[in-house]
């Protein structure tokens, strides 16, 4: 398996054609992600979404840890709104279209192995279930393993490893995310490798930040890093 590979296809598979031959190794880790059609084009119903000034902002720098760059070469760091919104998945990836600034793009889970991506920063928004999750690689002295919930939203930049450990409270809601990146950005797979170090590092170099915070618009969290 290569550390990083493009992930173009965003449908389910036909379970007809088997995926042997259509998907390579890195499509099948994430067959199951993929575009929900209902995710554009509906009327919003009940959301809220709770001002900067009132949410808890947590924001943290996270150094190399082996084959994973997590926030050294850019150095903007990983951040969670905690509690800054109620919405369904549908709703609030109405609400990142409207905003402008990154595109949903599937609903699922967070994947269980440590990973991260060169291409574009991450924009994963919870809208059901609670996780304890681990940003910065395992056995990395300062990865930060926090636990999330409805309502948060994660920034994570380019780079940074991520991987879910434990799913929690599975018997009352199943943890789901509303995954969106900035326009144009297609997400690779990338696993700390050492062959494919200097790509990667190219790749996270010539990345913008964000124009505009992804949940909030003109002003937000994001454009205060």
């Amino acid at each position: 398996m290569t550390s990083c590979a493009w992930l173009f296809k965003w449908t389910r598979p036909n379970p007809e054609e088997g995926l042997e031959g259509r998907f390579s190794q890195e499509d099948k880790l994430r067959s199951e992600y993929s575009v929900q059609p209902q995710l554009s084009g509906r009327s919003r119903s009940a959301m809220s979404f709770h001002p900067p000034s009132q949410i808890t902002v947590t924001s943290r720098q996270i150094p190399k840890w082996g084959g994973i760059p997590n926030t050294s070469l850019q150095s903007k760091p990983l951040m969670i709104y905690h509690k800054a919104f109620d919405a369904s998945a549908s709703d609030l990836a109405s609400h990142f279209e409207e905003v402008g600034e990154v595109m949903p793009q599937w609903v699922y889970s967070m994947y269980s192995q440590t990973h991260f991506h060169s291409t574009t920063h991450e924009v994963l928004g919870v809208v059901s279930g609670r996780a304890r999750l681990c940003f910065g690689g395992e056995g990395n002295p300062e990865r930060l393993e926090p636990t999330v919930e409805k309502g948060d939203l994660i920034i994570v930049p380019a780079g940074v490893g991520h991987r879910l450990l434990d799913e929690l409270d599975m018997d009352k809601e199943r943890f789901k995310i509303v995954g969106a990146y900035p326009h144009r950005k297609q997400w690779d797979m990338c696993y700390g490798e050492s062959k494919e170090e200097d790509k990667f590092s190219r790749n996270i170099h010539r990345l913008d930040w964000f124009h505009s915070d992804p949940l909030y618009g003109k002003d937000g969290p994001v454009m205060h890093v």
